[in-house]
């Protein structure tokens, strides 16, 4: 049989899918080892006995000056900036998409702007947000917005393209409007879509978000890291880096569950 036609039982597929989380955490704890025996004060690769303590005493412990657990307390703070400029972004990107797409006069106008304003670098732009929006929490959610806005709307926009012509001709024929069209041929089609490009902007989103903190916040989980580092605060960084993932894993999950439930011809189709 050909390698291309074989396909894992689901206990051999589930070991596969652990096999490279196995292989990192080993090779990571042999490295650990290996410096901290040469130098038991190193501090760039912790132990993973030291990881798992940082980690407790992180998610349970409250600071000593103000008695909250600052590690919850950031993770409010950077949700709610993510998913404000995520839900901010997917909303934009499906309007524009949709109006790109269905519609000739507005293609000729728009469709070259948002191409250009997706190839300007959002991080290079970070200053003048900063100096527009102030160093608050507007900035920050503003960076998320041009940061993958561009990139969903045009994808979404050549989804709308996509559909087939004949539909739209059968859609007038029946004597539907320009905006049932758009609501009820359109936007059935391009909604798996926007969550399928949501879930593939979360990366860049967080990416954006944690640059930002980085830069000017008193909160949140990118601006703990980039404080702690000045201390070699290693174990703090690598769990605030899991943490992170973790969080970005769930999100992802949870959007796959929900295109699941909501389109289910979506999933029969793949």
């Amino acid at each position: 049989m050909r390698l291309i036609n074989q396909r894992p039982s689901r206990p051999f597929a589930v070991f596969l899918a652990a096999l490279p989380f196995v292989a990192v955490l080993i090779a990571y704890a042999i490295g650990s080892d290996l410096r901290l025996t040469a130098n038991p004060a190193d501090k760039l690769l912790p132990a993973l006995s030291t990881i798992r303590d940082t980690a407790i005493r992180l998610f349970t412990e409250g600071d000593r000056r103000s008695g909250e657990i600052l590690l919850w307390h950031d993770t409010w703070a950077s949700l709610s900036r993510l998913l404000g400029g995520v839900a901010i972004s997917a909303a934009l990107s499906l309007l524009i998409g949709m109006v790109i797409g269905l519609l000739p006069l507005a293609r000729a106008t728009l469709s070259g702007f948002v191409a250009v304003v997706s190839m300007v670098p959002p991080l290079a732009l970070l200053p003048i947000l900063f100096i527009v929006f102030g160093l608050g929490e507007t900035s920050k959610v503003v960076l998320i917005v041009i940061g993958i806005t561009p990139f969903m709307t045009r994808d979404l926009a050549q989804r709308v393209l996509d559909i087939p012509h004949e539909q739209l001709v059968k859609a007038q024929t029946l004597g539907a409007s320009s905006l049932v069209i758009a609501l009820r041929v359109a936007l059935p089609q391009i909604l798996p879509r926007l969550i399928a490009n949501v879930r593939l902007s979360l990366g860049s989103a967080w990416l954006f978000l944690i640059a930002a903190e980085a830069v000017a916040a008193d909160v949140g989980l990118g601006y703990r890291i980039f404080l702690v580092r000045r201390y070699l605060a290693m174990d703090v960084i690598l769990t605030y880096v899991i943490w992170i993932t973790l969080l970005a894993f769930v999100l992802d999950w949870a959007l796959k569950q929900l295109s699941r439930r909501a389109f289910p011809w979506m999933e029969a189709g793949l």
